[in-house]
């Protein structure tokens, strides 16, 4: 079975998260995806590149989140989704994805 890059778990819990909650009115619901795709996305970090690694791209995914919240009001919602999730996917390649 193919290994599923961390990269895109990441990515489908900052874009889902943002997604379900726009679209179904209920930010718990984008809350939930977002911390789901987050728990996902730091097991497979930790177990790829280890616990100092999976902090550091955890705590990268959390601020990635908090940033796309100010940068919305300069740039637009969507575009600073995908351009956060972007900074977060190419972290976690590099550290995570790229070796295995």
């Amino acid at each position: 079975m193919p290994k599923i890059p961390s990269a895109l778990v990441a990515s489908v819990g900052l874009v889902g998260g943002y997604g379900v909650a726009r679209w179904s009115g209920r930010r718990e619901l984008g809350g939930g995806v977002l911390a789901l795709g987050g728990a996902a996305a730091a097991w497979q970090w930790r177990q790829r590149a280890g616990n100092k690694a999976a902090g550091a791209l955890t705590a990268g995914y959390l601020v990635a989140f908090g940033v796309s919240h100010p940068l919305a009001k300069k740039v637009g919602a969507w575009p600073a989704v995908f351009g956060v999730t972007g900074a977060v996917a190419l972290a976690s390649w590099a550290v995570a994805d790229r070796h295995g």
